[in-house]
């Protein structure tokens, strides 16, 4: 049932791709805040690194479920 929505075609790509870009860009974006709040760009506040580090969690986690579904077959 979840590899189906694994598989599930999407602009003729599967799902699963595009829960891997999505959280690898979330990733990138959760380590440049501190990496630019050191250099002195303190537009974005601390505080959305936390938040930022909490999504991109919960997005490694869902494609993580997806991609071990399609191997054990749940």
């Amino acid at each position: 049932m979840i590899s189906q929505i694994a598989y599930a075609m999407v602009l003729d790509k599967p799902l699963i791709m595009y829960g891997g870009v999505a959280t690898l860009i979330l990733m990138v974006a959760t380590a440049c805040i501190p990496f630019f709040n050191a250099r002195g760009v303190t537009r974005i506040p601390l505080v959305w690194h936390k938040r930022l580090a909490a999504v991109s969690l919960l997005a490694a986690l869902m494609h993580g479920l997806l991609g071990l579904s399609i191997y054990f077959g749940f």
